[in-house]
């Protein structure tokens, strides 16, 4: 499990931290019942606090993401994939919803944007 840690980001470390995780496992790179790092490592693997960790692996189990078992470790929570996929189409979502909003201010008109959406989806 590859996470980057930006010390530049103004986005707090253990907000890198969950959000690389969550996309992990929205891709489905991380599957269910696989085990996460544990906290000493992961903390030890990015050379942070583990109290750093350790909220980043609360806040994945408070979104569900993510089950703490004690004594063993925390773990990919088992999903249904109706429920991921609503979780992947609110993140699409989000981000049309940004790039509607620029093409608005910059007067791009919905029939260009449809093009312009079925150009980049048809790429390779």
């Amino acid at each position: 499990m590859d996470i980057i840690i930006h010390n530049s980001s103004e986005v707090p470390i253990y907000e890198q931290i969950t959000s690389q995780i969550k996309h992990l496992i929205l891709a489905g790179e991380l599957e269910s019942g696989e085990a996460l790092p544990s906290l000493r490592l992961l903390a030890k693997n990015l050379r942070i606090s583990v109290i750093t960790t350790k909220r980043a692996y609360e806040e994945l189990e408070r979104e569900g993401y993510v089950m703490s078992v004690p004594g063993k470790g925390c773990f990919v929570a088992g999903k249904s994939r109706q429920l991921l996929q609503e979780e992947k189409l609110r993140l699409v979502e989000e981000k049309l919803a940004q790039a509607v909003e620029v093409a608005k201010k910059t007067e791009i008109t919905l029939n260009e944007m449809t093009e312009l959406l079925k150009t980049l989806y048809e790429e390779d």
